[in-house]
Order: structure tokens, then sequence, then C-alpha cells
């Protein structure tokens, strides 16, 4: 019976059935070559004790060295094969593991600290390959052995091994004990080691933060609180396999003891010949380091079934957006092509609500294709939300947003999301070269093509001061680069993919207004028949839009172009006569 914690290891195993029915056989060689090892004991002891000659010596000096060797031949074989699948199923489960992590919800990653499923990814899955390997392999080398030695002590003297495993009933009272204890005691350090991952994660990405607050101190003093705790709780289970193993060994002494008492007697009332003794004392010292192996296993399978559970609550997550299954089943047949896309975007009827908090509330737009829509309002108002809605990256109510007359679950979400470029208000950059960042997405496009898109995004000039231009690397997030350059680097990297849709979260709020007029006409050329949505705080960057929208605690108060609602005398002349004072007030 698998424990359930294990059950998803079971594909992963029957992938490589034929691999561990090598090492099955491996091990029975194994075993079995090194269960006639007191063999070959007894009958030199038998043959010797009745006159020692050369041919004997070297009869059984061969045989011992035959042994030896064939049982380190299929030791190795053991360990290559049954180890070996270890690793290829850890391979294929980081990479199943990474590819689930890549399809979950953004909404996943809000919840889910960075350290904790990186803890997962890295220290946990190494629990578990050594679950999958040593301890697979240790576990069936203690089974096979000791039902082979058992068989042979039982031939030698039946009275005997009863003694001798006297102590059994007591070992697996207490491997039960300790095995429960250690379970609990790895789950709790696992726990604490995602916190100290979390904490340095966060404490790296953040480095000019705490700088910039003085808090070096306060940070290590505070991970080193934490580290406290993860010796602490790590030195309390090394306390307990301190005492496992020792217990194990302890009933072993005096599983020997009786051996050696008792089996001296009957040596020495002729009952047994001293060749039976001397293999049978063998068979209690080879049964030394399975005994011992027993406690070590029990070990590595109580972290690997804790590591599997905290594995396993990544790999049950379900994506909150998905493709509709119905749908994925009709692609086979007839594939909803990209190129159908032409980018208008309608909101009807949309209501919206985070954890039950209304958001939006009957949100009724339509943005024709090829047309330009601007968005403004106060923070917290909805803007960021309701061009969120258009990708994907969270669900609105099925037929409340659409896309050329079409309800948006109704194309595959790699198609939708391929024709929309998405600029969001947080700019990420990969710890690569600025080609690289800005061909992501676009793996196959030429330098030209990058350049193009830099151009189009005003960073081109930027670039091409540095000293490896396009393959300047930016380091971590991009620290090596401005705010406004890595907006810039971001909205490049949306025009390279020339997208049917292209939305900018106030992408540029980090740029200045001169740079932002070229930006904009940029643009404008480039997004020309496209459609351009873009939230800002700046009159200067809507004026220009065919229709602006103005959002007010979740609805849409105000629509029209720039002359329409500046003749209104509403919310957005209010924004346009404050901002105009504000630019008058800096010239002076």
């Amino acid at each position: 019976m698998v424990p359930k914690s294990l059950r998803p290891l079971v594909p992963y195993l029957k992938r490589y059935k034929s691999g561990l029915l090598w090492g099955g056989l491996c091990v029975l060689f194994n075993n079995g070559i090194w269960i006639l090892f007191p063999q070959v004991i007894r009958r030199a002891v038998d043959a010797l004790s009745h006159g020692v000659t050369r041919q004997k010596l070297l009869t059984y000096s061969l045989l011992v060295v035959a042994v030896a060797l064939a049982k380190g031949i299929f030791q190795f074989l053991t360990r290559w094969v049954v180890i070996g699948i270890s690793r290829d199923i850890e391979f294929d489960l980081r990479n199943d593991l990474f590819a689930h992590l890549e399809r979950l919800s953004y909404s996943y990653y809000q919840r889910n600290r960075t350290g904790d499923i990186m803890a997962k990814a890295t220290n946990d899955l190494n629990a578990v390959r050594m679950l999958l390997g040593p301890a697979i392999m240790y576990s069936a080398n203690t089974i096979v052995f000791t039902a082979g030695a058992l068989a042979f002590m039982l031939a030698i003297s039946p009275k005997l091994t009863l003694y001798a495993f006297l102590p059994l009933p007591i070992a697996s009272i207490v491997i039960q004990y300790f095995g429960r204890q250690i379970h609990e005691r790895f789950e709790r350090i696992q726990a604490m080691f995602s916190d100290i991952s979390a904490r340095a994660q966060e404490n790296f990405s953040g480095a000019r933060v705490i700088r910039a607050y003085v808090q070096e101190q306060a940070e290590i003093t505070a991970f080193e609180g934490a580290n406290q705790e993860y010796i602490r709780r790590s030195l309390g289970l090394v306390r307990l396999m301190g005492m496992l193993w020792p217990t194990l060994e302890l009933m072993l002494g005096v599983a020997v003891v009786i051996v050696l008492w008792l089996g001296g007697r009957q040596v020495l009332l002729g009952r047994m010949t001293v060749g039976d003794f001397v293999a049978f004392n063998t068979y209690m010292v080879q049964l030394t380091w399975p005994v011992i192996a027993l406690g070590w296993v029990i070990n590595i399978f109580q972290r690997g079934t804790a590591s599997m559970g905290r594995i396993n609550e990544i790999l049950t997550e379900q994506p909150e957006i998905a493709d509709d299954p119905a749908l994925i089943g009709a692609m086979g047949a007839s594939p909803v092509q990209i190129a159908e896309i032409q980018g208008e975007v309608e909101f009807r009827n949309l209501n919206f609500a985070y954890n039950g908090v209304p958001v939006l509330n009957d949100i009724n737009l339509r943005i024709p294709a090829g047309s330009s829509l601007a968005i403004v309002g106060p923070t917290g108002s909805g803007k960021t939300t309701l061009v969120n809605l258009i990708p994907r990256v969270y669900d609105a109510a099925p037929g409340a947003v659409l896309i050329d007359g079409k309800p948006i679950r109704e194309f595959p979400l790699e198609t939708l999301r391929r024709k929309i470029g998405f600029v969001p208000q947080e700019t990420f950059l990969f710890s690569d070269t600025i080609r690289e960042n800005i061909a992501f997405g676009r793996h196959d496009a030429h330098l030209p093509e990058v350049q193009a898109a830099a151009e189009g995004a005003n960073i081109a000039q930027d670039i091409e001061s540095f000293p490896e231009s396009y393959n300047t690397t930016v380091g971590e997030r991009g620290i090596t680069l401005s705010g406004g350059q890595k907006q810039r680097t971001a909205i490049a990297r949306a025009l390279l993919r020339s997208p049917r849709i292209l939305i900018l979260d106030d992408a540029l709020s980090s740029v200045d207004t001169h740079t932002e007029d070229k930006i904009l006409n940029h643009l404008r050329e480039i997004m020309l028949g496209r459609t351009t949505i873009f939230i800002s705080h700046r009159v200067s960057t809507v004026r220009n839009a065919d229709r602006i929208a103005v959002l007010h605690q979740g609805q849409i108060v105000e629509l029209g172009s720039h002359d329409e609602l500046i003749a209104r005398n509403g919310y957005y002349t209010d924004l346009y006569n404050k901002q105009l004072l504000e630019e008058e007030l800096a010239e002076v």
C-alpha cells in the first residue's frame, strides 16, 4: 500500500519500471552472493579443522575472493541503476514542477512567497530524490539479505535463530515511534527553511530599500534569529537520530551476546560444528549494517514523505485561469487562428470583485479596432484591474469581456496573449542582456527588429551609449538601468511582438514629458490600425487619444475626447487645470 503523500510518484516509477526491474535483479544477485559468503567460511572452518593443506587454503581463498569480487560488481550495478533512476525521476519531477508553476495563475504568486516555492523546488526535491534512490536501494538490500540470511540461520539452528530475533518486536516499536517523530520534526525544519529562503530572497531583492532606511543590522539580526531557530530544530532532529541508531545497535548487540552464549554452549555440547557456529555469527555481523541502514532509511523515508507532501501542494494547485476543456477539444479539429484577432475590445455589463470586495461596477465600454483609449482616474479606481481583464490576468464573468465581438474565453489563452502587448505598472526585466530582454517572447527576432522596437520606445540612443550596446547585461530585475530606461525597454519588448492590442499600464510614469512626447509620436505611427489602451495620470499623455475614459470608484463617470471632456467641466477638467498649474509653478 503506497502512502498517500507518495502516490504522485507512482507514474514516475512506472515510467522506469524496466530499469527498476534490472535494479531489482542486481539487488537479488548482490545479496544472494553475499549470503553465500558465510557458507564458504563454514565449509572452510570445518575443512581446515580436519587438517590444513595448501590445496584447501588456495581453494577457499579463491572462493572468498570470487564471492567478494562478484558482490562488488553487482553492488556497483545496483547503485548505478537505482541511483541513476532516482536522478532521472528527479530530472522529470523538477521539469514537471517548473512547468506546472509556469501554468499557475498570477494570484498563486500573490498568495505564496518566492522563498517558499524555491525551498520546495530545491531542498524538498533533493529529499524526494534521496527517498527514491538510497532509501529504495538500502530497503531492498535489507529485505532481501535478511530474508536469505534468516533461511540459512534457521537451517543451522531454529532455536538459536529464535533467540537472535527476540529483540525484533521491540525494534519495530522503536522504529514506529522514531519514524513518526522524525516526520513531524522534518516538516517543521522544512517550514523554517522556507522562511529563511523567503527572508533572504526579499532582502536581496530589496537591498536598495534596506540600505536607504539603514536597516542592515536589523535585517541581519532578524535573519540570525530565524537561522538560530532553524539550527535549533535541526539539532533536535539530530539528537533524535543520535538516539535511534544506538538503540538499534544495542538491540543487535544484545542479540549477538545471546548467540555467543547459547551458540557457544551448543558447540561445547557437540550439537553444532564450529563451522556452523562461525557461519551463524558471520550472518549476525552481516546483519549489523542492514539494521543500522534501517535507521538511516527511516530518516530518509520520513524526510522524503514530508517533502513530497510539500511538493504535492504545488502539483495539486490548479490554475484559476485556463482554457475551457471544450475549447481544447475543439482546437484539435479546428484551431483558432491567431490572425483572426482584429483588436476590437468591449466590456459589457462588467462587474468585478476581489475576494468579495467590488472593484468595477457596471462597466459598458467599446473600443473599436485600431483606435486608442486612455484611462484616467484616482488611485484605487480600478484602472489596472480593468486592463488586466483583457489578457485574462484575472478572469471576469463569462461574456463580460469580448474581443472582436467574441467572449475572450472562446480564444485559447496562447492565442489571446500572443496578440496582446502588455506593459504592466511594475516593470520586470530579466538578469540578461538588453537584447534578450527586448526579444523576450520573440526569441527568433533578429537584431534589426530589436533595434526597430527600441527606436519605437525611444530607448535605442540610450542602449547604443552603453559600452556593450545591446549585449549589455542589465542585472537582476534591471537594477543597472534607471526607472525610465526599464519602462522603455519593457515597451520595446511589447512593440517587438507587433501586437493587435497594446496595453500600457502607467508605463510612461518614469520618463520626462519630452521623452514621453517622442514615445507617443512613435507609438502613433507603429500602432496605426491597431488598438492602443493606456493608463496615465498625466493629461499630456492622454490628450491625443481618440477617447478618454474617466474611472471613479469602479465606474466610468466620463467618456469622450480631450476637448469634449474639458467642455464638460468635470473630474477630467479639474485634473487638467491642476496639472496645468503644477507645470506653471515648476517653470517659475
